[in-house]
Formats: C-alpha cells, structure tokens, sequence
C-alpha cells in the first residue's frame, strides 16, 4: 500500500489534502493525557474535567473564568507549534505538486508549517480569530495579542475584567470563530478561501488528481471524506487514499481506484520521505 501511494504521488498531476483531527492528534497536538496535564492541571483540580476539550464546553459561571481557559486553550493549540514535524514533512511530500490544502482543523498547523495560506480552506474556523457572539457583523479579528494579555495578567484561573474581549461594534462578549452553530462568522477570507479551492477543483477536474485524506473522522464528513469519494467516482483518472489508524475505508464504488491504510498518519507519511 505504501508503495502504490507513493506512485499515485508521484503520478499525479494534482494533490488535493483533506485533513481531519486525526492528524493534528498524530503530530503531538493531544486533548488529554500528559499534555492536558502539564498545561491545565490546574483547571483539573478546580474544575474536574479531564481533557481539554471538556474544558471548552464546561459552563464556567463567569467571563473572566471562561476566557482564562480559553486565553491558554488558545495558546497551547492555536500559538505554539506542534510537538512533532508531521506537518513540515507532508508539504515536503507535496510542495513541488499542485496542492491545495481543505481542513475541519482550526490549529493552523499548515500555515504553521510554512504551507501558504492561498493552498488552504480552514472551513471550520480558526483558534486565532475572534468574531461578534451576536454577530452583529460578518468580520473576525485577530487574537494573539489579547490572548497573550489575558495569560499574563490572570489569577486564580480568572482574568480582570477589563480584559474581557468586546465586540468594538455592537459591545457584546466576543467569541471564537469556530463554527459551531449559525452564528459561525465566514468573512471575506472564508469566503475568498472557498472560493480558490472550488476553482482548484475545476482546474484539475478531468487530470489525474490524488485525494489524500488524513485523519478525517465520521463527525463532519460531508465536509472531506463524501466529497472526496463522489469526485473519484466522477474521474477515472482520479486516486483516493486515506491514512487513518482506525477508520481507513472506502465504499465499494470506488475500491479499484482507493488506497485504504489503517496506520498513524506519521509513520506513513515517515515511510512516503
């Protein structure tokens, strides 16, 4: 199998990457365990949750104790990078292709990893956005150097009050742009996002195009995985291949053309190098 992923790389004429949490997970970026502890033990102990994303659902009575979570849920996922190379390694794969980049994930880690940000679509959202809760319009705003204040400045699991992020239109608590329910902003760089990979996808429609899905689960999948099975379908010329320890599978329809490996995303792609 690695093999014939390796020939359908090198074959293609376009790549397109799907990924999912799958591979955030497999290059280090874990919710629990020893990375939850060494970062929110503290919350732990208060709270009682046990992994971080409990954490963002958790119902904090206060603003100030909401947002010092998330100041450094923030931080930890969205601002440092991740503890493994995994993402350096895949652009190494695919950056002399034509490649174009869609992921549920909201960490950025390909634009971290030096992927340019006109390749990807981050249709879910992103950690280093804030956007109205309302929202009383439709545009985000950077967020590290709030989130950065917010850390330095809490105590006892609380940040002041004055730091609490406002919307500088309306007044109302911001929020993260994370798409969650209606009130999901899509500015215009979602939108301008959207766009480039639709015209991606009409560029390379009929050419020998490799859909390579990392990671991606049954949560959202009309989002990647439907999309990516219904064009092979389409292109007789067109390969799908999924590396996802777990949930490595394709519908019959498309077998002949699909290359299914059940293994960590890292070792595969360690293998590919």
């Amino acid at each position: 199998m690695i093999e014939r992923l390796k020939c359908a790389i090198a074959e293609a004429d376009a790549i397109v990457i799907g990924a999912g949490a799958g591979l955030s997970t497999s290059a280090g970026f874990t919710y629990s365990g020893g990375r939850f502890e060494k970062y929110f033990s503290d919350f732990r102990e208060k709270y009682g949750f046990e992994d971080m994303y409990s954490g963002a659902f958790y119902p904090y009575q206060t603003q100030e104790e909401m947002w010092a979570f998330w100041s450094r849920n923030i931080l930890v996922n969205r601002y440092m990078d991740a503890p493994k190379p995994l993402y350096r390694q895949i652009l190494s794969l695919v950056q002399d292709k034509e490649y174009f980049v869609i992921t549920t994930n909201v960490d950025h880690c390909f634009q971290k990893a030096g992927i340019d940000k006109a390749r990807l679509f981050y249709t879910q959202g992103d950690y280093g956005l804030f956007q109205c809760s309302v929202p009383c319009h439709q545009e985000t705003y950077d967020n590290e150097q709030a989130v950065r204040q917010m850390l330095a400045q809490q105590k006892d699991l609380r940040i002041p009050s004055e730091l609490i992020p406002r919307c500088p239109k309306c007044g109302k608590p911001m929020t993260m742009n994370l798409r969650s329910d209606n009130r999901f902003v899509e500015d215009e760089g979602w939108k301008e996002a959207a766009t480039r990979y639709e015209l991606f996808l009409l560029d390379h429609k009929m050419e020998r195009i490799l859909f390579l899905e990392l990671g991606v689960g049954y949560n959202t999948p009309v989002i990647i995985k439907y999309p990516f099975w219904q064009m092979t379908y389409q292109n007789p010329q067109a390969t799908y291949a999924c590396i996802n320890f777990g949930e490595a599978a394709c519908p019959k329809e498309i077998v002949n053309q699909s290359i299914c490996i059940n293994a960590d995303i890292g070792e595969v792609i360690e293998q590919l190098l």
